[in-house]
């Protein structure tokens, strides 16, 4: 699965602690908005409220109440919202109003002081101004306390909370958009150095040495930079190490190994110029060829082995490329392997059709035809018909070796170029298992693709097909 690029992890980390903070901060305007929506309506209700006062009159004992235009006025056009009064006296009659309205849990005790409270009416939650208001009768010299109270549905006041709340949310996503913008485009001016930095490591040599550059990097990036170095430092101290050791032990072994096998090949020679007539002599000259044989077959596996550890991907091995002619290769290397085919009465032949040239390096190419041959001459078996071709296939190079021996099963063609592999059929016969072994590897530095085929007839071919030479 496809990890989201670090822009977009900043983009949602910030999203989730944006979104519960406008939830918090939305509670908080509606409050807020809320709050100035009963500021402005209380301020209506009181002033409604001191309208009526003003027309409340005790006369001969009774209470009388003109209420004013601009009270009516205000119940019949409050915004949407219903409207309802009562005035009683003290005593608790209703002298006009809603005689239904519930009555306040606390009457306030001073006089002339417009209290609010809220309450519920027919199921409907209200807000009540309230006013306790002495009465006089100048004439008579009474004096009567009533309680006059306007209530109205707080519809309207939620409403334009609501609108209140709505235009901050439309600003504040506004602004969360722009914050998430100017992160995105910040992020990604962030990441311009390790972008830079990703696209220079891409673009060096894999044996190019030189610690990465820590200029203009920020500060943050820097020990990531300096740990990589240490780890470049390292890898090229253990290529060399490795290396200087392969180097050291083909020098250690190549020379022990040329000293037995000229004694043998010498102590060979004596024995067979001089007279076998001894029994002694006779196995001792069993021993030296035996001898002779597993030194030859030692020399052979360490080049093998040193030419595959120098091939290694991870060998820090570096071909040269040239522009080399490849049907001259494989001639020459065909013509070195001649008198060992014949020791063995196998007719080696050489087919040219085209001349044609690829990139690579001549000793390795060598390296490859010589390994191919010699992997026929051993198992194709004596008196076999062996054949190095160069041709082109769809303009492509194309190198095969084709013999009639007994060829390889289709299960194993993918197995044989393991190193070391034998299968079951070639046990018998003297080999190490590595020579298809170096040829993928030689293919594989030059860009090559190798298949087994069946020959026709029977037997096996070898096919190297290379990428076109550069210029043709």
């Amino acid at each position: 699965m496809k990890q989201p690029n670090l822009r977009v992890r900043v983009a949602l980390w910030l999203l989730l602690p944006l979104l519960l903070l406008l939830a918090f901060d939305a509670w908080l305007t509606y409050q807020r908005a809320m709050n100035a929506a009963h500021d402005a309506f209380d301020r209506t209700l009181e002033f409604s409220l001191r309208s009526i006062r003003d027309g409340i009159r005790l006369r001969d004992g009774e209470i009388e109440v003109d209420l004013p235009y601009l009270a009516l006025e205000m119940f019949e056009s409050n915004g949407g919202g219903n409207i309802y009064y009562q005035i009683r006296e003290e005593s608790g009659r209703v002298v006009t109003g809603y005689p239904d309205l519930p009555n306040p849990r606390k009457v306030p005790s001073e006089p002339y002081s417009v209290q609010f409270y809220d309450d519920e009416f027919r199921g409907r939650p209200l807000r009540i101004a309230m006013l306790r208001l002495p009465v006089h009768d100048v004439p008579s010299a009474q004096t009567r306390v009533v309680l006059v109270r306007v209530g109205e549905t707080i519809e309207p006041r939620q409403a334009l909370a609501r609108e209140i709340l709505i235009g901050s949310l439309q600003q504040e996503c506004l602004l969360v958009v722009l914050a998430l913008g100017i992160v995105w485009l910040g992020v990604a001016r962030g990441l311009r150095p390790l972008n830079r930095l990703s696209a220079k490591v891409a673009a060096r040599a894999e044996d190019d040495p030189v610690p990465l550059d820590t200029v203009g990097l920020p500060s943050e990036v820097t020990p990531l930079v300096d740990s990589i170095n240490q780890y470049i430092g390292r890898t090229q101290l253990m290529q060399s190490s490795r290396r200087r050791f392969f180097n050291d032990a083909a020098h250690q072994l190549k020379t022990p190994l040329a000293v037995i096998q000229a004694e043998s090949e010498l102590a060979l020679r004596d024995l067979d110029g001089g007279e076998e007539s001894a029994g002694g002599n006779r196995r001792q000259g069993v021993h030296l060829r035996r001898l002779n044989g597993a030194v030859q077959q030692a020399v052979r596996i360490v080049q093998q082995l040193l030419s595959l550890s120098r091939l290694d991907a991870d060998s820090g091995y570096t071909v040269k490329h040239a522009a080399v002619p490849l049907h001259k290769v494989a001639r020459s290397v065909t013509l070195d392997w001649s008198p060992v085919a014949r020791s063995r009465g196998i007719d080696l032949g050489f087919e040219q059709e085209v001349r044609i040239g690829v990139m690579g390096q001549v000793d390795l190419l060598a390296e490859l035809v010589g390994n191919l041959i010699d992997n026929a001459i051993r198992y194709a078996g004596d008196g076999a018909v062996i054949t190095v071709r160069v041709a082109t296939e769809r303009g492509q190079p194309l190198l095969q070796v084709i013999d009639n021996g007994p060829g390889v099963a289709v299960g194993e063609r993918e197995a044989v170029f393991e190193r070391f592999y034998r299968s079951e059929a070639t046990q018998a016969v003297e080999g190490s298992g590595l020579g298809l072994s170096i040829v993928r590897e030689i293919a594989r530095v030059h860009g090559a693709l190798i298949a087994l085929t069946d020959a026709d007839g029977g037997g096996l071919v070898v096919s190297v097909l290379f990428p076109l030479c550069e210029g043709e």
